[in-house]
């Protein structure tokens, strides 16, 4: 058994900064944490800055990153952002999603993120074929995040129709859904069925939304979800006009249809649950159903500010996420909850920068089935992230206020290092298995272009 000691100039270790921290690790685990270390000992890499656990993005779109500037142009609303989505959608291939991915997980070990919760679910070729290989897109995801040296759950995705449609089942995909769908629910999970995890990978599964899997199929993915264990994701009420539709259709919410079909619970996350009523609240709370705000891409497309406070209050867990990817950082997403929540309140302090931290570690881990990682205390996942503070947004304050720091100053372009299972993926700000990744982006981004 190998070891491998990290000597950590500052790490932030849940409830307060320590100076001079060694970490040992073996097979990919911490083993011992050391405090009063005031010096590197011998052999030891030393990472200056502030060390907190890796940041778990728990929602992401891989493909998304393709339309990082081209969206905003104009004017517009989410539906019509959807159209330019559809279009990239439709160019994919497991050949360029692969590249793509690559380098988009690339980017993000760059902003310190070790673990991602990619919301997958263009499963097909174009008009709705089975590739030979009926996983072979799920599998260039995994495949990708292994390249850029990070942690993947593949939240294999459910989406079954273009709307609620009526009582009876949704309407039928629209042409450019055709990949998105596996036809029912059942077929789904004979699919998913077939993934396999790793080292890196783990699976778990998602509803689109209640308008993309009709009411009566809604169980077998729950089902599927606590027969194996997998954390379960979903869309929940983003759009007003979901919220309309179903209360049409159902005669109630989409957090009640959910909670009556048997899809809320612990292992169960709320994806920005934006437009929710008192009573939404107390059924994801009261459930223990966990709520992954993304407040760059929710802002991005105008859907709103949601109840993140009043949602942890009742007793749901947060988590963060990229999503569609306008930018990728997990440090803005942090910062972001807490300033969105100001200007809905017009009061200011309602997180702690440890609470943030943890939404963006620990709980965004847990919300993606890594219950082991998130911490720097021995037996967790060796997977950790530093951040600058010497650079000109961090520079000033005091070490002991280093998580303050990162969560109220420090960007993505502050991460000097990030280790994932205790291999170095950043190395002083550079990736160690995608070197450049700018050219790696640009060249499969132009690729979707035609």
């Amino acid at each position: 058994m190998q070891l491998t000691t990290y000597w950590l100039e500052h790490a932030w270790l849940g409830a307060h900064v320590e100076p001079g921290v060694a970490l040992d690790i073996a097979d990919g685990r911490i083993t011992a944490v050391r405090t009063g270390a005031e010096v590197p000992e011998p052999g030891a890499v030393a990472l200056r800055g502030l060390t907190v656990p890796g940041l778990a993005n728990a929602h992401s779109h891989a493909f998304h990153r393709a339309l990082r500037g081209v969206v905003q142009l104009g004017s517009g609303t989410f539906w019509t952002w959807r159209d330019a989505m559809y279009r990239v959608a439709a160019r994919l291939t497991p050949e360029n999603y692969h590249a793509l991915a690559r380098a988009v997980y690339a980017e993000m070990a760059l902003a310190g993120i070790t673990v991602v919760g990619e919301f997958h679910y263009v499963h097909h070729a174009p008009g709705g074929r089975p590739y030979a290989d009926p996983n072979a897109m799920g599998e260039a995801l995994i495949a990708a995040a292994a390249d850029a040296g990070i942690r993947i759950t593949l939240l294999d995705t459910a989406y079954l129709s273009s709307a609620i449609g009526d009582r009876h089942g949704g309407e039928p995909p629209n042409r450019h859904q055709l990949r998105f769908s596996d036809g029912t629910a059942d077929a789904w999970a004979e699919r998913v069925s077939l993934l396999k995890g790793g080292e890196l990978a783990r699976i778990g599964a998602a509803i689109h939304s209640v308008r993309a899997v009709p009411a009566a199929q809604l169980p077998t993915v729950a089902g599927w979800a606590a027969e194996h264990a997998a954390p379960l994701h979903v869309h929940l009420s983003e759009q007003t006009a979901e919220n309309e539709a179903c209360l049409a259709v159902h005669g109630c919410t989409p957090a009640r249809l959910l909670a009556d079909h048997g899809v809320l619970g612990r292992r169960t996350t709320g994806v920005h649950n934006t437009h929710l009523t008192d009573g939404d609240i107390r059924l994801l709370g009261g459930s223990g159903t966990g709520t992954c705000m993304c407040p760059t891409t929710e802002r991005d497309l105008a859907d709103g500010i949601g109840p993140a406070r009043t949602l942890q209050e009742a007793g749901s867990p947060l988590s963060l996420g990229s999503d569609s990817h306008a930018v990728i950082d997990l440090l803005e997403e942090a910062r972001a909850m807490e300033t969105d929540e100001r200007l809905r309140t017009r009061t200011r302090g309602h997180w702690t920068a440890a609470s943030l931290l943890r939404a963006a570690t620990a709980d965004g881990c847990a919300a993606l089935g890594w219950d082991d990682a998130g911490l720097l205390e021995p037996g967790a996942l060796a997977d950790f992230s530093t951040v600058a503070l010497d650079s000109v947004r961090t520079a000033g304050p005091l070490p002991r206020l280093g998580a303050e720091t990162a969560v109220f100053a420090a960007t993505s372009a502050d991460i000097r290092h990030t280790v994932v299972a205790g291999r170095h993926v950043v190395r002083d700000g550079v990736h160690t298995l995608v070197p450049d990744v700018p050219s790696a982006l640009s060249e499969a981004i132009g690729t979707l272009r035609g």
